[in-house]
């Protein structure tokens, strides 16, 4: 039975979500059909550029994305710190990035005077349009929306491009956040597609390697890695980026059957075992919630719930 998105995606649970958003008709989302002998690689641009162009205008951070033939993954964070840090004014200039002015809004913007009614209804827009900017809901429609409008338009026909809402996963702590970002990076590694993930167009894991060649720690439009977190440290994701991309080596090699038994780094300060590593990122997809059993019982009273599919990390 389909869930209420609300139950699926709380900040109060968690700010880390894995979503997946697939086509529905024979036609290619990207990549090459050769059916009908028609390439349709453009388009993997078309998702990337769009994806990290809402990325700064939404108060929510790319951790890791993947853009496949029928199908992308991206996860997610969502920052309610900076969305409570925005003016008014910012709140108003992101939102009409990707939508038409109402003409209230406009004469707020532009400093005309207004009645006290008008002032307060400017307020509660504005109010909801910073709720708004931080609801994976509404980014992956403007996402998919946008995505399904250019599909059709260059297909030549209406109607259902995606099969229907997007998946979505909680990320209940960092062993599940861990695992989401390795198990999209390696999509295209399962896929067939390649042999080495740093090698794949259009995923998080090559723009972030490219991004160390040029001296840059984070490439624009991707959430920074804030290494071992401490109070004193910025936000960002929980690991050490080289320590995430040693891991995600291994877990390519291990699934190759080939390269080194010695154990990640990253892995021992996850407290997790090869064995459980390697199956949490072979079927992370099922379910709504990765974590560990105390973190997914942690969280059935804030969502309501007795209980809840998904994947329980055992400790090791």
């Amino acid at each position: 039975m389909t869930k209420a998105r609300a139950s699926l995606v709380n900040l109060s649970a968690t700010p880390y979500y894995h979503c997946v958003s697939r086509c529905v008709r024979r036609s290619f989302l990207c990549g090459y059909d050769a059916q009908s002998q028609k390439s349709y690689e453009h388009r993997r641009a078309w998702i990337e550029t769009r994806l990290l162009t809402l990325a700064k205008a939404f108060c929510i951070d790319i951790c890791a994305y993947a853009i496949m033939s029928n199908h992308y993954h991206v996860v997610l964070h969502i920052n309610a710190k900076a969305a409570q840090s925005l003016t008014n004014i910012d709140v108003i200039d992101r939102w009409l990035a990707f939508h038409q002015t109402p003409v209230l809004i406009q004469r707020f913007r532009q400093g005309e005077s207004l009645s006290k009614s008008e002032y307060k209804a400017c307020c509660r827009i504005i109010e909801s349009w910073r709720e708004r900017l931080m609801s994976v809901s509404w980014f992956m429609k403007l996402l998919n929306q946008y995505i399904s409008a250019q599909a059709n338009r260059e297909d030549q026909c209406t109607g259902h491009f995606w099969e229907g809402r997007f998946k979505s996963q909680a990320l209940l702590d960092d062993k599940a956040l861990a695992a989401a970002m390795a198990y999209v990076d390696l999509n295209p590694v399962r896929a067939g597609i390649t042999k080495q993930p740093k090698q794949a167009n259009y995923t998080s894991i090559k723009k972030r390697v490219e991004s160390l060649k040029q001296n840059k720690a984070t490439p624009a439009g991707l959430f920074a890695f804030a290494g071992n977190p401490r109070k004193s440290m910025p936000d960002g994701i929980p690991f050490r980026l080289m320590d995430y991309l040693a891991l995600v080596e291994w877990t390519c090699h291990k699934g190759q059957e080939r390269g080194s038994n010695q154990r990640p780094p990253l892995l021992t300060r996850l407290n997790m075992s090869s064995e459980t590593w390697l199956t949490t990122c072979a079927h992370l997809e099922c379910g709504n919630v990765v974590g560990s059993l105390s973190s997914i019982q942690a969280v059935l009273p804030t969502l309501g719930l007795k209980r809840m599919t998904g994947v329980m990390i055992p400790n090791r």
